[in-house]
């Protein structure tokens, strides 16, 4: 089976740029805390998602929403009125976390699509089934934890169609529920839509270099000829007895395009790239990587070999310019 290649979008170039990249689906957000990607100045206000939804259609392909952060009791209907928003701009599915909407969707839109966001970190063909059953699911995001045996086996039992993560950022705690973001800014990452707000980061120049700061702690010190990443405390570097390394997690990102043939041979339905926050130049060169490797796989899996110029062209957009096989190649169980 060719699965689906689900791409990202921050913004209305970045959606043109997946469709006019290859993607078969798009997944954006509303401008506000109901999405995992609450960046000023990124997501889609009613009239950018029309548009984006307009484009994408009239190019036979599919538009995803995000509402995949964890309604709050006292602003329950701002969640509710974004499934409604969903349904009225008439989008191909909606990824959700929370239970409580999905049973609002599934009573309130029956004929919307639901999918399982990541965020609900469901690793198991018996949790996922439980979703279809409750609330109609027809497809489920895995979270990035899983070995490739372990994903064919849930995509063997599940009932419902399966998707997992190709390229991108990882994260170390369980799908962005980050106990350090939420110690370090007060604000949970699923409550709020984004580990790492902007409120709280602060840059300060230094006569060799600059400093990044979330919330008053300083996450890393780059010198003048160094990249600055994005400060996020899993990534930040930090002073551990004598030595000052990245102590949580390296700058590196996931990319499975070596394990294309593994992944279709078990019947994954599509594969995600990570990265609405990034500019619609990256998602056009990663979604041209991965549309040509999917296709070229698809022709023919069993003598398929990623071409160096793909793997060059992920290489140039990972973080820290630095990839890896994650948990799929996990051997421990």
């Amino acid at each position: 089976m060719k699965p689906e290649l689900v791409c990202p979008a921050g913004t209305l170039p970045a959606l043109k740029a997946a469709i006019d990249a290859g993607a078969d689906c798009v997944y954006i957000g509303l401008p506000d805390d109901t999405n995992a990607r609450n960046f000023p100045g990124l997501n889609f206000d009613l009239a950018s998602a029309r548009e984006g939804i307009r484009y994408a259609h009239a190019a036979g392909r599919k538009v995803f929403l995000a509402i995949n952060t964890y309604a709050q009791a006292a602003a329950m209907e701002r969640w509710h009125r974004a499934v409604d928003t969903a349904a009225d701009l008439g989008v191909d599915a909606v990824i959700l976390a929370d239970p409580g909407l999905m049973r609002y969707a599934a009573a309130r839109h029956p004929q919307l699509r639901l999918h399982l966001s990541v965020q609900g970190s469901a690793t198991s063909a018996p949790a996922i089934n439980l979703y279809a059953r409750s609330f109609g699911i027809q497809r489920a995001v895995l979270p990035r934890v899983l070995s490739i045996q372990q994903v064919e086996q849930v995509v063997r039992d599940a009932q419902v169609e399966i998707e997992v993560f190709g390229f991108g950022s990882l994260c170390v705690m369980a799908e962005g529920r980050c106990q350090l973001s939420a110690y370090t800014t007060g604000h949970s990452p699923n409550t709020h839509g984004v580990c790492s707000p902007a409120s709280a980061v602060r840059w300060e120049p230094r006569p060799d270099g600059m400093d990044a700061r979330l919330n008053g702690v300083l996450i890393d010190r780059f010198r003048h000829d160094e990249r600055a990443g994005y400060p996020t405390v899993c990534k930040g570097r930090f002073a551990v007895g004598e030595d000052t390394y990245y102590a949580i997690e390296e700058p590196v990102s996931l990319n499975t395009l070596a394990l294309l043939p593994e992944l279709m041979r078990i019947g994954v339905a599509a594969i995600k790239i990570e990265g609405r926050q990034r500019s619609p130049a990256y998602v056009g060169q990663v979604t041209r990587a991965w549309r040509a490797a999917i296709d070229a796989c698809a022709r023919n899996p069993a003598r398929f070999a990623p071409e160096p110029s793909w793997q060059q062209a992920l290489a140039r957009v990972a973080e820290g310019q630095q990839v890896t096989f994650g948990a799929f190649e996990r051997r421990w169980r």
